[in-house]
């Protein structure tokens, strides 16, 4: 496409070298001496950028620019200027300049301008392509040698990173391959955790050889900061992935300095009743159910089952040894972080605060049964849009903002993250089979085990049985388990939803951030 751009300066005939070099390399130039024939072009023509010189008779350079921007506000406009004084500088960036040259110029450094103005995303987008084709045999070979949790998490960190990068590429045939190569590591990390996840949860499984996992993350992340008047916060958002905090972790990085950024692995199900309720009580669901029978809801049970985080963290506090004011509260919806928010007096009376915030959960659940919210995040780049556009207007920045002014240690994590289902997987049970699509427990489940991760002995992974032919099936990467009675229907109703409680990077390694306010 043919950029034109129009130089404005009382000196345009001394120009003459600089607007043949442009000419040379494709670009329309147009010129005027005065800002008053400026607008009048603007006002006619289409350009993609202006050249505005300061220090013109008439109309000076900052009323042209003014009156530029009430004409075309989106215009990009590139001051150049013989003052290097500050206020010259501040006015001018104070009225949206896109960049700021100072006379003498030269041709080398107009041509920089325009390609950082005009071309920049492009720019970016063709060498982020060429960088991803490059590092992508790379990943391939991490993958051939991943043998660790941590190997794992770095391989993920790549990709994630690939993903949000190359949604602006122009490169359709390589995010295809960036797609298809997630889905192979993806693949291959579900056979990782299918061999390896009980043989962690054996005892005899030296403490070394295990990753970091939910009923572990409050002892090992936080309880440490708990020490002499240190004021911490933790702060768990439900259905967080890793790369929805890469998106909201430079608008926090405002007020807060990031200490550590690490991820745990959740346990499975990668759900809220069973990933949750472990990270409060710092102990597994089988130990939750024996321990506190009172607090504990099989799936096919009527009820809420996440009742009782508050009263969990006391008693894990309790058994660790750590004595500290505690104040907890859990915000569900934008009435729940409304609430909070007046009530931030209560926070300076304590030391430890522990905060549960239910948003990221409902716009999932929102985007299932809404046909809008289902259009506005269509696929993972449009749902970390949305979900990063709601975190800038939302409650919780406003919390963290006070939590930051009252100087807490903040440690932001998740208890899952969620995936995007694509492939439905039939299976058959009784109608007290539970009913989440990523996971099914009950007796007598029919499948085809090749399809799932079973899990026969649910004592093995430390989940409750609810009679003694009880088993556990899990989806791996993008599958969801579908019955077939109106298979159509619901293979049509939840294909492309975001749903937990499986098998899948982006379900079970969960980022765990420590925060330190600036």
């Amino acid at each position: 496409m043919n950029t034109h751009i129009l130089w404005i300066d009382d000196e345009v005939d001394m120009l003459k070298p600089h607007i043949i070099f442009l000419e040379n390399k494709g670009y329309t130039l147009h010129t005027t001496t005065n800002g008053q024939d400026a607008l009048e072009l603007i006002r006619s023509s289409s350009f993609d950028l202006v050249f505005l010189d300061e220090n013109m008779p008439g109309i000076d350079g900052i009323e042209t620019l003014k009156l530029i921007k009430e004409i075309r506000p989106m215009l990009p406009v590139v001051m150049i200027t013989k003052s290097e004084e500050e206020d010259v500088m501040h006015r001018a960036i104070g009225s949206q300049i896109a960049d700021y040259l100072i006379k003498p110029v030269n041709p080398n450094q107009v041509l920089i301008s325009i390609k950082k103005v005009v071309h920049h995303r492009q720019i970016i987008s063709d060498q982020s392509t060429a960088d991803y084709r490059m590092e992508f045999g790379k990943i391939a070979q991490l993958l051939n040698e991943a043998k660790t949790i941590d190997d794992w998490t770095a391989i993920y960190r790549k990709l994630v990173g690939w993903d949000i990068n190359l949604r602006q590429s122009g490169d359709e045939s390589v995010r295809e391959i960036l797609a298809c190569q997630l889905n192979e590591v993806n693949n291959e990390f579900c056979k990782f955790i299918s061999q390896r996840y009980l043989g962690w949860l054996n005892p005899a499984c030296p403490p070394a050889a295990r990753p970091l996992m939910s009923h572990q993350l409050l002892r090992a992340k936080v309880f440490p900061h708990l020490a002499g008047s240190a004021k911490v916060a933790f702060l768990l958002i439900d259905n967080l992935r890793y790369d929805h905090w890469r998106m909201i972790a430079p608008i926090v990085q405002e007020f807060f300095r990031i200490e550590e950024d690490e991820m745990y692995c959740s346990i499975l199900p990668t759900a809220t009743q069973y990933a949750r309720n472990a990270i409060f009580a710092g102990l597994m669901p089988s130990e939750i159910e024996k321990l506190t029978p009172e607090y504990w809801l099989n799936d096919e049970e009527e009820g809420g089952k996440n009742q009782h985080e508050e009263e969990f963290l006391r008693r894990q506090l309790q058994r660790s040894g750590v004595s500290v004011p505690l104040y907890f509260r859990k915000m569900v919806g934008l009435d729940g972080g409304r609430q909070m928010l007046g009530e931030l007096s209560k926070l300076d009376a304590c030391n430890f605060a522990a905060l549960v915030y239910n948003f990221v959960d409902m716009l999932s659940h929102a985007r299932t049964s809404t046909e809008i919210v289902r259009e506005l995040a269509e696929d993972e780049a449009a749902y970390r849009s949305l979900m990063r556009s709601w975190f800038e207007h939302s409650d919780l920045l406003v919390l963290l903002r006070e939590l930051a002014a009252r100087k807490f240690k903040v440690i932001l994590s998740s208890d899952h993250g969620t995936v995007r289902v694509s492939n439905p997987v039939k299976i058959i049970g009784d109608r007290n089979t539970s009913t989440n699509l990523r996971y099914k427990t009950g007796k007598a489940l029919t499948y085809d085990a090749k399809s799932v991760f079973e899990v026969r002995k649910p004592e093995q992974a430390y989940l409750p049985r609810t009679n003694l032919s009880s088993s556990y099936v899990f989806a791996r990467n993008r599958d969801f388990l579908v019955y077939p009675n109106n298979y159509s229907h619901h293979v049509k109703y939840y294909r492309n939803t975001f749903q937990h409680g499986g098998i899948s990077m982006e379900e079970m390694l969960v980022p765990v951030v420590t925060l330190e306010p600036t």
